[in-house]
């Protein structure tokens, strides 16, 4: 067999045996008993809402094989008007081979994202406390998301600015600051407590994130900082991490670009993801139209030695080229290629599904 195949054949036999296995089949159960109704969903918007995602994760780097299967429940819960309480907890199995043949051993977490509390003062202004995704960059707050993100991994950056797991607990506050047919202003500013211990783990901080959306060719461009309040025994000082952004959606075409680039202490570091679904090929349901090519470079600049920060020890680039497919019913199929080049050079082949569940928690008034 072509040597290029052999980490596809072997992603796809573990993969096909994860999905005959005990765990997999009660997921199955768990979503069919589980519905999905959007409709129903729209009709009733004071109703609490249960949302999320479940999938299968296969990913095979230098010959070993990970697999992950994944439930990400997510509740919304309004309260009157002004008042609304949401959460997304990630249930998970990561089980991987003791060697290239060997058998999978693996185990179980449970991470609680996020659980707070929005207080919507006025059409400007949004008050939020508990625990939140930290509003750093676009990346944690937008595409983390197991049904939303177009990759299955994360940029290489991505520990640069969200630190703990991507959560903080403290007070948030979002809202406009101007918006008109010709530009759009946001900003969000959140405070984040120490703790070590628990389940709501997180850093000590305070940041601050601006975005500027031109509703006309539907560009947004953007800053963010990062104070980092407490010391490490690594780095006694404060340490400060910036970060800008730039999304560009046209209105007329299935192109997008998301871009982010992230400077902190002792790394630095980009990517820009492109995409392009074939809609103009008999529309966004036939059998080309489902099919979106995705494209993201990256990179890391290592700075200075840092412990702890989530990045390669090494300067770092990555290509990664990939195939979502859109099926029926809020299922997609996705499969990617990366290419690492650093001081040892890899392939990652990454094989996923995933679906999009959304139902009432009860039936509202019609």
């Amino acid at each position: 067999m072509d040597s290029t195949l052999m980490p596809i054949c072997s992603a796809y036999k573990n993969l096909q045996q994860l999905l005959h296995s005990r765990p997999f089949k009660k997921l199955c159960v768990f979503l069919l008993l589980l519905p999905c109704d959007r409709t129903w969903a729209q009709k009733a918007p004071d109703v609490p809402l249960i949302s999320g995602g479940a999938g299968m994760l296969s990913s095979t780097n230098e010959g070993f094989t990970f697999l992950q299967p994944v439930i990400a429940p997510l509740i919304v819960f309004p309260l009157g008007a002004h008042l609304l309480i949401e959460s997304r907890t990630d249930l998970r199995g990561s089980y991987q081979q003791t060697d290239k043949t060997g058998p999978f051993q693996g185990s179980f977490t449970s991470t609680l994202e996020y659980l707070q509390a929005d207080y919507i003062v006025n059409p400007h202004l949004t008050v939020t406390a508990g625990r939140f995704l930290t509003p750093f960059g676009t990346y944690n707050e937008r595409l983390t998301a197991l049904w939303i993100r177009n990759l299955q991994d994360a940029p290489l950056i991505f520990a640069l600015g969200t630190r703990t797991s991507g959560s903080s607990d403290g007070v948030m506050l979002r809202g406009n600051v101007d918006a008109n047919s010709v530009v759009e202003v946001d900003n969000t500013a959140f405070f984040s407590i120490d703790k070590t211990s628990g389940q709501f783990q997180a850093g000590r901080a305070v940041g601050d994130r601006v975005g500027i959306f031109f509703p006309g060719t539907r560009l947004e461009i953007g800053t963010s900082f990062e104070h980092f309040l407490q010391s490490t025994s690594a780095d006694t000082s404060h340490r400060n991490t910036e970060g800008a952004h730039l999304w560009w959606m046209p209105s007329r075409s299935p192109f997008q670009l998301r871009s982010e680039y992230a400077h902190g202490p002792h790394a630095e570091g980009y990517w820009a993801e492109s995409t392009y679904r074939l809609s103009q090929f008999g529309g966004q349901n036939s059998l080309v139209g489902r099919l979106e090519p995705v494209f993201r470079m990256q990179q890391t600049f290592r700075l200075s030695p840092g412990v702890g920060d989530g990045l390669p020890s090494a300067n770092t680039k990555q290509a990664d080229f990939g195939f979502d497919y859109h099926l029926p019913h809020e299922v997609r199929l996705y499969t990617s290629y990366s290419r690492t080049f650093s001081t040892v050079n890899g392939n990652i082949w990454d094989i996923s599904l995933t679906y999009r569940f959304l139902t009432p928690v009860w039936k509202g008034a019609k």
